[in-house]
């Protein structure tokens, strides 16, 4: 007898039919039949048990080329463990559960099915007893996903989970989202950690779009276009390939392409790649001009005897880097002939099948007619569906035979402004939706407008969802960790319907609240633990410190959390005004940045600057305090600046305060100090706003608030370019 699956009811009649007694909340929701009211405390578990028979069995029917070992996914769950809950269990391979163990095996995938009925790798069964805990996956991604439920059971049960069994599987296969990596540089360690969070909500899918331009308008030169923001991200020192990328700093070398795949596949997420042609292709024809259309140099005039060539070279050397049974060509808003178009996708599409034996994706562009005869796209290439004004998905592709994935642009991102689509996912819409669409949301809902525009729930070809983010302003518009703060919240929400759960709108602010502060492997929000709001504070007096080595002195952090730093800064002889700082020493504490919220002080005199335009007052991970001569915040490769400065030879105190999405600092004027009293405020300082500058279309400008976090990491040292003296810095986590 088959087991009962949340996919195996009739159609449509699965939206939200699982009853609150017989379901887990959580992102997203579990089916789950409970026996009793008995729970089992993780505390008591002794230890991980991996199945000896499975412990290097992958997951060969999912999306990536990597996935990893039962085994290997049971060594990231204790690590999780003892992040997420300070559990520290060890993990074995043996042939059968010991007692009040968590045992990790494998079941018969046809017992797990997905929304069209189809069997499905991804689903597992959980069962807890005062035994212990069982996770049986229909393969080892299966069981990673069981975990998933497992950690966030444990975290909202206060270190327990209930007896009972469940019995869980995903609707469709392709979950998550997508990120304009393009016309915005992430660093390899945020695309990881993004891909922890969506893990662990059990999205398995990072889009990433490699190659974009800013739009070329009819009224730009050639020379202008030739010049315009563009970026190919992925370096390649093959020689064919030279002058393609420019930028080896804000690109991802083969090595690092490896570590960020290997990274988000060790947690069941599979980077899809995207390299856009033959529209969006301004990075190409800025290093073959002769490739581009004369009337619009962002697209490939594709007539040119050495257009499709070109684009093989480029796939040829990047297809052995990508680890995706699929990748993307992109193919998208390209206006220059249907019939050309058609011919470059379907050449593309042989060729990358011949070259690697991939599947190819394209965003919906020229649906297929039957005037364009055997020249329609190919079948066997998938569908990108994103905007109505290009296609019909049901219509022009899901009854003509196509596979179609649900990008529609009511989830849209645009970074920090646009005309029409929102900064942070509508997380409405998937709760909300439309009466005539059940009131909910869900991969098959291409139009929550009109219900006769979607496919049946059970609809085979469609594959999932993606919900872009667009970086449409570039570089400057925003910093990296706001990409995150767009998707903070629909992550989950997307991640829950994505999967099929049926959470409500009401249920869902308070579950992420208490899921959020225990999800593993990332710090997005760049945390730091406290016992109070203040999270350090340094007096930078001889009275506040000990010495450690003949060079080094450790500094008191009397917030009580113990964040001493060091120094080889002499102290002053002025008045016991603190440290000398320069560019021969270096004051360092243990920490990096610190995200919203905060107020960031330091009470300093600068004497002298080596450069005015250039000078680093303080440094950390994800940004630099600097003078330029204006007080100024470098971070994600743009200076945010202000119309003040810090003058010369005066104590002042500066704060720096971050208050949710917007950036301020002050300076306000001290006295000056005698004989070790405090220093005194002798004027309040007015605050001014860290402000993003979009130039729109060379048309007009946007002012944008900012979020940077605050740099901790270093004061002083070599090319600070500043000598001074340094009294006191400290931080809280309140935005004063």
């Amino acid at each position: 007898m088959r087991a009962y699956s949340l996919w195996s009811v009739p159609a449509i009649a699965w939206l939200g039919a699982i009853p609150t007694a017989s379901r887990l909340i959580g992102v997203p929701t579990v089916p789950f039949q409970a026996a009793g009211e008995a729970h089992l405390a993780l505390s008591s578990l002794k230890s991980i048990i991996v199945d000896t028979q499975f412990a290097d069995v992958c997951d060969e029917k999912g999306e990536t080329l990597i996935p990893p070992t039962l085994h290997d996914f049971s060594e990231t769950f204790a690590k999780d463990l003892k992040d997420a809950l300070g559990l520290e269990l060890e993990v074995s391979d043996a042939s059968e559960a010991g007692q009040v163990t968590i045992f990790l095996t494998l079941g018969n995938s046809s017992d797990y099915l997905d929304a069209a009925g189809a069997p499905t790798s991804e689903g597992y069964t959980l069962s807890v007893s005062a035994d212990g805990v069982t996770v049986r996956g229909a393969s080892p991604l299966g069981v990673w996903w069981g975990t998933r439920t497992v950690l966030q059971q444990a975290i909202l049960n206060e270190g327990s989970l209930p007896h009972g069994e469940a019995h869980d599987a995903p609707g469709w296969a392709t979950r998550g989202m997508m990120l304009d990596a393009g016309r915005h540089y992430y660093p390899p360690e945020f695309i990881t950690e993004m891909c922890a969070y969506m893990s662990f909500f059990k999205q398995n899918t990072l889009h990433l779009h490699l190659s974009d331009n800013f739009n070329v308008i009819g009224q730009y030169s050639r020379a202008f276009s030739l010049q315009l923001f563009a970026r190919f991200r992925l370096w390649s020192d093959l020689e064919a390939l030279a002058g393609l990328d420019k930028y080896k700093n804000e690109s991802y070398t083969r090595e690092q392409f490896e570590q960020i795949q290997s990274a988000c596949a060790a947690r069941g997420v599979t980077v899809l790649p995207e390299i856009e042609a033959p529209g969006h292709t301004l990075a190409i024809v800025q290093w073959k001009p002769q490739l581009g259309l004369a009337n619009d140099l962002s697209l490939l005039n594709i007539s040119h005897p050495e257009t499709i060539p070109t684009m093989k070279t480029i796939w040829a050397e990047f297809l052995p880097w990508f680890h995706s049974k699929t990748v993307h060509i992109g193919a998208d808003e390209y206006t220059a002939g249907a019939a050309e178009y058609n011919r470059f996708v379907n050449e593309m599409s042989v060729f990358i099948a011949t070259e690697s034996g991939k599947a190819m994706r394209i965003w919906g562009t020229f649906p297929p007619k039957p005037e364009y005869g055997d020249g329609n796209v190919h079948e066997n290439v998938s569908i990108q569906h994103w905007a109505f004004f290009e296609d019909n998905p049901l219509y022009d592709y899901l009854l003509q035979n196509y596979s179609v994935l649900n990008s529609d642009d009511s989830y849209y991102v645009v970074s920090k402004w646009s005309g029409s689509y929102p900064q942070a996912v509508d997380i409405r819409r998937t709760f909300r939706g439309d009466p005539a669409t059940a009131g909910l949301w869900y991969p098959h809902i291409f139009d929550q407008r009109n219900a006769t525009n979607n496919p049946s729930s059970t609809n085979s070809r469609v594959l999932g969802s993606v919900a872009p983010l667009w970086n449409d302003y570039g570089q400057n518009a925003s910093v990296v960790s706001e990409a995150y703060y767009a998707w903070r919240e629909g992550i989950p929400a997307l991640g829950d319907k994505q999967w099929g759960g049926d959470l409500s709108e009401s249920e869902f602010t308070s579950v992420l609240d208490a899921l959020h502060p225990k999800i593993p492997g990332q710090n997005l929000e760049r945390s730091i633990p406290s016992e109070s709001s203040k999270i350090v504070e340094y007096n930078f007096s001889s009275a506040f410190s000990r010495r450690t080595a003949a060079s080094q002195t450790q500094l008191e952090d009397s917030s009580g959390n113990g964040y001493h730093a060091s120094t080889d800064c002499p102290f002053s002889t002025d008045g016991g005004a603190g440290l000398a700082i320069s560019s021969n020493c270096t004051v360092t504490t243990p920490l990096s940045s610190k995200g919203r919220n905060y107020t960031l002080s330091l009470e300093l005199k600068i004497d002298e600057l080596a450069d005015p335009t250039n000078a680093t007052l303080l440094s950390g991970g994800d940004s630099v305090l600097m003078l330029t001569p204006s007080i100024t915040l470098f971070a994600s490769g743009t200076y945010y600046r202000l119309n003040s400065t810090i003058p010369l030879g005066s104590w002042v105190n500066l704060s720096i305060v971050g208050k949710g999405s917007q950036m301020f600092a002050s300076v306000k004027a001290l006295g000056e100090p005698r004989g070790g009293a405090d220093l005194r405020l002798r004027d309040d300082g007015v605050k001014e706003e860290f402000l993003a500058i979009l130039g729109v279309l060379t048309q007009f400008h946007v002012w944008a608030p900012v979020a940077i976090e605050a740099p901790l990491a270093q004061i002083g040292g070599k090319n600070s370019g500043w000598t001074g003296q340094l009294r006191s810095m400290s931080l809280t986590s309140e935005a004063l």
